[in-house]
C-alpha cells in the first residue's frame, strides 16, 4: 500500500500505562510488552512528532461511565496514581502528553498537533478499544490515518485481529500498515517541520 501524502505524519501513541502493562491489572493487556520495542522505534523516527496519550478515570464518572467504573472500581483513581503513569520505557520522553477520560484520544488537542491535511499515526493499546476510538473520530473528521498494526496489541489476539479487519474496512481513510513499511517511507521523522 502506498504512503499517504502530505505533511509529516504525526504520531500518537495511545496509552503505554502500567495499567495495561502488569500482569496483575484487571486491564492487563498480554502482548503489551511485545510491542514497546516497535513504539520505541517509531518514537525514535517520528520525534519530536510525537504525543503520548493516557486513558484516566473522570473525577466522577457521569452517564453510562458510571456502570463502567462499576464494573472496574479498581480504576477510579486520579490520573497520578502509580497505574496511570507511562510505563518506565516511555515515562521519560520529551515532548506532549495527552490525558483524556474517553476511549477515543481525538479531539482537539491532538487536532492541532497533526494540522489541517495532516497524517496520524497510531500505536499503542489496545487495538480493540482505545486505537480503534481514535483512528475511527479522527477518520471521520477527515484526517489520512495509518494504524500500525505490529505496533498494536490487543486484549487478545483474535480481537486484535478482529479490529484491523473492521479498520481495514475503512480504506483508504484509515490504511493498517507496518513498522517496516513506516520507517521504509523515507524516515518521517527527518521531515523539515
Amino acid at each position: 500500500m502506498s504512503q499517504p501524502t502530505g505533511a509529516a505524519p504525526w504520531l500518537a501513541v495511545i496509552d503505554m500505562q502500567r495499567v495495561f502493562a502488569e500482569p496483575d491489572s484487571g486491564w492487563f493487556t498480554p502482548r503489551f510488552a511485545e510491542v514497546v520495542e516497535p513504539v520505541r522505534e517509531l518514537v525514535a523516527a517520528l520525534r519530536p512528532r510525537v504525543t503520548f496519550t493516557r486513558f484516566v478515570a473522570p473525577d466522577a464518572p457521569a452517564g453510562a461511565w458510571r456502570r463502567y467504573y462499576d464494573r472496574w472500581p479498581f480504576a477510579l483513581q486520579p490520573p497520578a496514581a502509580p497505574i496511570y503513569q507511562l510505563v518506565d520505557d516511555f515515562a521519560g520522553e520529551p515532548g506532549p502528553t495527552l490525558d483524556a477520560t474517553t476511549f477515543g484520544k481525538w479531539g482537539p488537542e491532538l487536532s492541532a498537533r497533526v494540522g489541517e491535511g495532516g497524517r496520524l499515526l497510531l500505536a499503542g493499546v489496545s487495538t480493540d478499544c482505545c486505537v480503534l476510538s481514535t483512528a475511527l473520530a479522527a477518520a471521520d473528521a477527515g484526517v489520512a490515518v495509518q494504524v500500525v498494526a505490529d505496533a498494536c496489541a490487543g486484549v487478545n489476539d483474535e480481537t486484535h485481529a478482529q479490529a484491523l479487519a473492521i479498520l481495514r474496512l475503512y480504506e483508504p481513510l484509515i490504511e493498517v500498515t507496518t513498522v517496516a513499511d513506516v520507517l521504509r517511507s523515507g524516515r518521517p521523522g527527518a521531515v523539515a517541520l
